[in-house]
């Protein structure tokens, strides 16, 4: 009788399991989420095409690593946060190390917060400088995926700030993806700093190109 009470209470939660994850995964999308998945996917093919097509992507120089398509975590707008940028009061020039060992001259220029399960996470965003191009800005982090899911060094996020100190930015971490370094030893990009790694599993964006 107990063996039987056992089986049966075993049987009961598969059956429980079972039916909760196929729910899950037949969950009806929003229009909102299902247009948003769409933006995402056109956005990651046109990225794959140009890092695929390039001259200067690392599937074409220094080394030419052999293309395969890039590799993403499903569109989630669980990953998609508000903030405004907040300016620190002493604007510093930060050394970053790149992955070859040398340093790179940085601005902290500002902040964001973002809310996850009720925990305030900082994310700095830096501002630095490409001859022929000019200032560009951009989050660079570690979070719980690093050296698991994600690339070891870190991921990107690049950001468009604009004059207006009310401004509310959306930070969609969807958009992230790995340096070239991630594809091919022969490139060097920045380390983020150990106060730029996010204390939560991001699982959004890209995923390591090697297995």
């Amino acid at each position: 009788m107990k063996k039987n009470n056992y089986f049966l209470l075993s049987l009961i939660v598969i059956l429980t399991f079972t039916t909760c994850k196929k729910e899950e995964e037949e969950r009806i999308l929003t229009p909102e989420e299902i247009k948003y998945k769409q933006q995402i996917s056109h956005i990651r093919e046109a990225h794959d095409f140009y890092m695929k097509t390039n001259p200067d992507s690392p599937f074409n120089s220094k080394g030419k690593v052999k293309f395969q398509p890039l590799k993403y975590f499903e569109p989630n707008m669980d990953y998609i946060f508000k903030s405004k940028l907040y300016r620190y009061d002493t604007i510093d020039t930060v050394k970053i190390f790149s992955t070859k060992g040398e340093e790179r001259a940085f601005t902290r220029f500002g902040y964001f917060n973002i809310e996850y399960e009720n925990t305030i996470h900082k994310l700095n965003v830096y501002k630095g400088f490409i001859p022929d191009i000019g200032e560009y800005y951009s989050i660079w982090f570690t979070d719980e995926t690093t050296n698991k899911e994600t690339y070891g060094v870190g991921r990107y996020l690049n950001m468009r700030i604009v004059d207006d100190p009310e401004n509310i930015y959306t930070i969609d971490f969807n958009a992230t993806y790995n340096p070239y370094c991630a594809y091919s030893k022969d490139f060097s990009c920045a380390i983020p700093r150990k106060e730029d790694h996010i204390g939560f599993a991001i699982k959004a964006g890209e995923k390591k190109f090697y297995d």
